[in-house]
């Protein structure tokens, strides 16, 4: 089974920030643009956005634009922020540092 537009757009921009081709700061096509550039219908392009808006990868500042808030540093940083709050919840369910290592290393095996 393929992935859903939405997630094939979002991977994709995802993976064109990792290597540049999108570099932190720069301005995104709007929703209708890169819909009509890409022959996808205007609302697969606006739910690929919200969750690389959500994921922090981007950020719209309204009437400006929509632009990439993605870097390898500030990747790092959002992953650091989780680990916290997985080892928190941990802590407060009394779940095992080896179990919660265990679930990581799951997570991170898994492919969607």
């Amino acid at each position: 089974m393929s992935a859903a537009p939405y997630e094939q757009l979002r991977d994709r921009l995802l993976a064109e920030m990792r290597d540049g081709t999108r570099p932190a700061g720069s301005r995104l096509p709007t929703v209708r643009g890169l819909a009509d550039e890409l022959g996808l219908a205007p609302g697969t392009v606006a739910r690929a956005y919200k969750e690389l808006e959500a994921s922090g990868a981007i950020e719209a500042r309204g009437r400006a634009g929509t632009f990439v808030a993605w870097s390898a540093d500030a990747a790092e940083r959002r992953v650091e922020e989780l680990a916290a709050q997985l080892a928190a919840a941990a802590r407060s369910g009394a779940v095992p540092a080896d179990r919660v290592r265990a679930l990581v290393d799951a997570a991170l095996a898994a492919r969607d």
